[in-house]
């Protein structure tokens, strides 16, 4: 009884302490309240909407247009970050990739004005092969990797590239899910604040012999258009492997793609930004054109 006798007295006590704070408010206003005008962000004028089916349809539409491509590119690399302390960037160099689906896979770096191969990697989808003429060196190993090497280069292997490259299919077992954000982003050009408004798709798989869903991808798109421009690829571990950003899409011939793509790769603080000058689509490869041989007398190295 007592108890509830102390309870009623505070709700009193509280309600005739409102008006008192009401009263106060004015005067707050005047002499303890700063007010600060914000740059409003720039709204974008159509902002379109879709279901995760359509989404799913946009992606394994433009999947199925490309089974081939060859291209003339330019390479960046940088290596490092806030973990390492320290950032490098190496100088632009040329080069070409061949690629053929499933999984069969050419990429040759040039040497700056030599324009003699820097390196020269190749797989047909399970194994690989890279060599480095200037170091009479050669690495052989899986097409993923089993285990992580302290040289962050070693891990940097062509699946990083195929899946890169063109987004894969979502296949009809996949399971899905959307959600939509909006961003607001610093424009470059305009050096204003800019709304970007996005939907992420979300691709999960179940764990075996468990309820756990975990991300296999990520893709997101712009509401603007509604076209992916990155995929955020997980590994089994639920951490974020590799990014790959699309740039604005380019008309290659009869072809729309996008004119550049970066590939981060967080964990190991390694990026390789990829310019396309000439694209070509749908050529008949033929598997020599896959094939590297390794010449006598080069040192090869075995990973796992």
């Amino acid at each position: 009884m007592q108890k509830r006798v102390i309870q009623s007295g505070l709700q009193r006590y509280d309600w005739l302490k409102m008006p008192a704070m009401l009263l106060l408010l004015p005067m707050l206003n005047g002499c303890l309240v700063h007010t600060r005008t914000l740059k409003q962000p720039i709204i974008p004028s159509v902002v379109m909407t879709a279901t995760a089916d359509q989404l799913v349809k946009t992606i394994n539409d433009g999947c199925d247009d490309i089974h081939s491509l060859t291209a003339t590119v330019d390479f960046l690399a940088t290596e490092g970050g806030p973990r390492k302390g320290k950032e490098r960037t190496f100088t632009s160099f040329s080069g070409y990739i061949v690629l053929r689906k499933p999984e069969s896979l050419r990429v040759i770096g040039l040497v700056p004005v030599l324009r003699t191969k820097a390196f020269d990697m190749a797989t047909d989808g399970t194994t690989f092969k890279l060599l480095i003429p200037h170091y009479n060196k050669a690495i052989e190993g899986p097409n993923t990797v089993t285990k992580e090497s302290s040289n962050t280069l070693e891990n940097f292997r062509p699946n990083v590239f195929s899946d890169s490259l063109l987004i894969k299919c979502i296949s009809p077992d996949d399971l899905v899910t959307l959600t939509s954000e909006t961003k607001t982003q610093l424009d470059i050009k305009s050096k204003q604040m800019v709304e970007k408004p996005e939907y992420d798709l979300t691709v999960v798989r179940r764990k075996e012999n468990s309820q756990e869903l975990t991300p296999e991808r990520v893709i997101h798109f712009s509401r603007i258009d509604l076209q992916p421009f990155q995929v955020d690829i997980y590994d089994p571990k639920g951490a974020i492997q590799t990014i790959a950003t699309y740039g604005p899409l380019q008309t290659f011939g009869a072809t729309k793609f996008p004119g550049t793509i970066t590939i981060k790769r967080p964990l190991e603080e390694l990026q390789i930004g990829i310019t396309f000058s000439k694209l070509t689509v749908n050529l008949p490869l033929q598997d020599n054109q896959f094939d590297l041989d390794i010449p006598k007398g080069v040192t090869v190295q075995k990973l796992e």
